[in-house]
C-alpha cells in the first residue's frame, strides 16, 4: 500500500457501495465530531450518491495522531489526503466546522486547477465573513461541556462517562480553537452552486449570518432553514436527504 492510499484510508470511509459513476459526496463533521456522525445519512443515499465520510485525526480509531488545531492546516492535509477522491463529479457536506472546512477545501481545488465541486452543502455554519469572536476553546473542561451540552451535539450517555469525556476533550478543544481562530482572508469566489441549511434558532449561526454564503459564490445559492437548533438535522434527516438528491439529480 502507498502513503497516499494509506493516507486515504485514515481520513475517508465509504460506509455504504455506489454504483459506477455516481456522484461523490465527501461529508466533513462539526467541531468534536466523527465520520460516525454521518452514517445515518450516508446509508440512504446509496447507490446513487457514493458518500464518503471524512474521519480527522485525534479521535475514535485515529486517537493517538496528533490533533490539528488550525483549520488552514487541517483544511491543507485533508485536501492532500482527499486528491484520490476528486477523480470525478464531487461535492461536499459539512456540518457546522465541517462547512467552513469544506469550503476551503474548494479554494484549494480551484487553486491546484482542478475541477471545482458541483455543490457545496454548508450546514449550521454562519458564512466565511460572518466573523464572531468566540472563544469557547479557552475555558476549562466544564465550562466546554456545558457548551456541548446546550447545542445538544454529544449523546447525553457520553457526556456522563468521564472516561469518554476526558478521551474526547482534546479532539473537542482541538476543534473549538481551529474553528474560532479561523479568519477568512478575502480573495476569488468559488464557482460551485453552494446550498446552505440551517435551524432557525441556531445559537451558533443566525439565519441571516448562514445566508451571507450566497457572497462566497459566482454561481447560483439557494437557503433551507428548519425547525430547530444548532443539530437540526437529526430531526429533519429525511428533508435534508431530500435536499442533497434534489440539488445533486439523482434518486
Amino acid at each position: 500500500m502507498t502513503n497516499t492510499e494509506l493516507d486515504r484510508d485514515l481520513w475517508v470511509r465509504h460506509p455504504a457501495v455506489a454504483r459506477p459513476g455516481a456522484v461523490r459526496l465527501i461529508c466533513l463533521p462539526h467541531a468534536g465530531g466523527s465520520a460516525s456522525f454521518y452514517v445515518p445519512m450516508a446509508k440512504p443515499l446509496a447507490p446513487g450518491i457514493d458518500v464518503g465520510l471524512v474521519q480527522y485525526p485525534g479521535r475514535q480509531d485515529r486517537r493517538r495522531e496528533p490533533c490539528i488545531e488550525d483549520l488552514g492546516q487541517l483544511a491543507d492535509a485533508a485536501f492532500e489526503a482527499l486528491r484520490p477522491e476528486l477523480d470525478g463529479p464531487v461535492a461536499f457536506f459539512g456540518h457546522s466546522m465541517g462547512a467552513t472546512l469544506a469550503f476551503e477545501i474548494a479554494l484549494r481545488m480551484d487553486q491546484a486547477g482542478l475541477p471545482a465541486p458541483v455543490r457545496l452543502f454548508v450546514s449550521a455554519r454562519r458564512a466565511p465573513s460572518a466573523h464572531r469572536d468566540e472563544r469557547v476553546h479557552l475555558k476549562d473542561d466544564d465550562g466546554m461541556i456545558a457548551e456541548i451540552r446546550a447545542l445538544s451535539g454529544t449523546d447525553s450517555r457520553a457526556l456522563g462517562d468521564e472516561e469518554i469525556m476526558r478521551m474526547a476533550m482534546p479532539s473537542i478543544r482541538a476543534d473549538y480553537k481551529a474553528a474560532e481562530t479561523y479568519r477568512y482572508l478575502p480573495g476569488p469566489k468559488l464557482r460551485c452552486p453552494i446550498s446552505a441549511l440551517t435551524g432557525d434558532s441556531d445559537p451558533k449561526a443566525t439565519v441571516d449570518e448562514v445566508e451571507r454564503w450566497r457572497e462566497h459564490t459566482t454561481a447560483e445559492f439557494d437557503l433551507n432553514v428548519y425547525r430547530g437548533g444548532h443539530f437540526y438535522l437529526t430531526q429533519h434527516q429525511q428533508a435534508v436527504l431530500q435536499v442533497v438528491r434534489d440539488r445533486l439529480g439523482t434518486t
